[in-house]
């Protein structure tokens, strides 16, 4: 390549990089950042637990900047952090406006004492989240939350007619499972055999509600071939098939069908 040719092919660089360079500058907030000031917020979101001030005041700090030196990056990292925020989407409308798309957690379930699980299946922690009243109350090893929230919903199915509430089931570390009703009392399913088990307990409970006895404290379905059922005073099994035990000041008879 001649030496003219090599001027020339310099001489083309030096003037795409003049142009080129103050565009980038302007674009990445190296310079200028007082023009075009951005002087709007416009929010869009449905706000339920996190409310407008808290968004406008974590991305108060790009209000002012120049239009091209807002780092939106730093705002959606900014408003991310308040609590309730799932995500957040940023973006920058000519001349001087900021939008902010906001998504809030949506809770599914309480999750243990003081965590959420959200309908996406994602745990978080908000303020004051075991006050929230109304949600169903989960709890169980955190890698088996899948497996809790499926169980729950197949309980809520089985339960229906049965005049039971429930209020939440829990899976202990070994695995057994308990079903909780609105009425404090407790269902202890177990470990094997689950959904038979409370599916054989729902069937019969009809029968056991109309002994008249009032609202059990507990029942345990961990037996063979039937369950214990506990009323003020001592528990009394309850075999699925043999003939009802004898009426006690404790125990309610079942009748057959």
């Amino acid at each position: 390549m001649s030496a003219t040719a090599i001027q020339r092919l310099l001489a083309w660089a030096i003037a795409l990089t003049l142009v080129a360079l103050p565009v980038v500058g302007l674009l990445n907030g190296w310079y200028a950042a007082d023009r075009w000031p951005v002087r709007r917020l416009e929010l869009q979101a449905e706000f339920a637990n996190v409310s407008a001030e808290q968004i406008r005041a974590a991305a108060g700090p790009a209000i002012g900047i120049g239009f091209f030196a807002v780092d939106l990056a730093g705002v959606q990292k900014s408003v991310a952090q308040l609590p309730w925020v799932e995500k957040v989407e940023a973006r920058k409308r000519w001349p001087d406006t900021l939008v902010l798309r906001v998504y809030e957690q949506r809770p599914y379930a309480h999750w243990g004492a003081n965590r959420l699980i959200s309908r996406e299946g994602e745990l978080f922690q908000v303020p004051g989240a075991s006050e929230i009243q109304g949600l169903p109350r989960l709890d169980g090893p955190d890698e088996r939350i899948a497996e809790v929230i499926a169980f729950h919903r197949a309980v809520l199915a089985e339960a229906v007619g049965s005049g039971l509430q429930v209020s939440g089931v829990s899976l202990s570390a070994r695995g057994s499972w308990t079903v909780h009703l609105d009425s404090g009392a407790d269902i202890i399913v177990g470990n094997e055999h689950a959904p038979e088990r409370l599916r054989r307990f729902l069937q019969m409970y009809p029968r056991v509600a109309t002994s008249g006895q009032g609202a059990f404290e507990y029942v345990d379905l961990r037996y063979s071939n039937g369950f214990a059922m506990k009323w003020p005073g001592e528990p009394v099994a309850v075999p699925a098939s043999a003939p009802p035990p004898p009426a006690t000041p404790d125990t309610a008879p079942v009748e057959d069908a």
